[in-house]
């Protein structure tokens, strides 16, 4: 086992579908949101890329372990928790991709096992939501941390997974300059506009991490497939400094930027409070900020995800 029994016991409590050593996956608010509207309620994800909410199989192959401890991270970690583990490499990761999926699936129709009974729910829906089509290699942890994410996402491919999504922080790019496959689209979380912030609010466990970062954002316009660069944001925290986030955007020539307001949920309650997060007019204006510096422009947003998605485009590619 490669974390301990009271993280275990807490994802657990927390509906957290555990997959062997180091993998899990679970529902999130926006899936139940949409089976349960009928559809008329979806994520961000839906709104900007025509991913169906309620066919996503939300998952990481590394639960427990992340190069960093983000301020306003929901995730549990040694601090929450008051018990320590080891979270950044070397880390054994023992299970397969084909293991992990074929674990990862099973766990995902025992959550959507209850809202079979529901009334509110369309049963073809349901049995859609039953055999996901999108998966969003996230969650929880560094999933880069995982050395097989590029044959991950290959196998998700060769089950007529329509899309895969990664999720990294940017911290290995020795990882991503070697993906055996690249996904559908790539998300950096970018939290950071400069190194200072950087330290202050990511907090990282491993050595250069800011270098790694910046490594990361110069590889991303060798990838072929979409990339994003996700803002999540606290306002007294690491929401300034627009014109320091539009300047990595064009050092990365990414195809897409997301500033996002950070929900005070789950381990984040203790680090910042409800009254802390941004409202949805600040995201946007800062998001007029960042375009305003740079060549990208608003071109949607959803307000209940507290999100703005920029481009250059004029629309977001849209993968269904």
């Amino acid at each position: 086992m490669s974390f301990p029994d009271e993280l275990r016991a807490l994802y657990t409590k927390q509906k957290y579908g555990l997959v062997g050593s180091h993998s899990a996956v679970k529902t999130c608010h926006w899936q139940s949101r949409s089976l349960n509207t009928k559809g008329k309620e979806n994520c961000y994800k839906n709104r900007f890329y025509g991913i169906p909410t309620h066919r996503c199989l939300q998952m990481t192959p590394s639960v427990g372990h992340c190069t960093q401890s983000c301020l306003f991270c929901w995730r549990a970690t040694p601090e929450t928790l008051g018990v320590g583990w080891k979270q950044t490499q070397p880390i054994e990761f023992p299970e397969d991709p084909e293991n992990i999926i074929d674990g990862c699936i099973d766990e995902h129709r025992k959550q959507m096992s209850g809202f079979g009974g529901n009334p509110n729910v369309e049963r073809e829906m349901w049995k859609e939501a039953c055999d996901p089509i999108h998966a969003a290699i996230s969650l929880e942890g560094e999933p880069t941390l995982y050395p097989r994410i590029g044959e991950m996402v290959d196998a998700y491919k060769s089950r007529a997974f329509k899309s895969v999504f990664i999720v990294t922080n940017g911290t290995t790019p020795e990882v991503l300059s070697e993906l055996s496959s690249e996904p559908t689209q790539l998300y950096i979380s970018l939290c950071a506009p400069d190194r200072e912030t950087y330290e202050r609010t990511c907090r990282p466990m491993i050595p250069n991490a800011w270098d790694k970062v910046m490594e990361t954002l110069e590889l991303l316009n060798s990838f072929s497939c979409p990339t994003v660069l996700r803002h999540t944001l606290v306002p007294k925290l690491n929401m300034h400094n627009a014109e320091g986030y539009s300047r990595l955007a064009e050092l990365s020539n990414a195809t897409y930027m997301e500033p996002k307001g950070a929900m005070s949920v789950g381990g984040a309650r203790a680090r910042f409070s409800y009254k802390e997060m941004a409202w949805f007019h600040e995201i946007q204006e800062f998001a007029a900020e960042i375009a305003e510096a740079s060549s990208y422009k608003v071109i949607d947003e959803h307000e209940p995800s507290n999100i703005v998605l920029l481009s250059r485009l004029d629309k977001a590619i849209n993968l269904y």
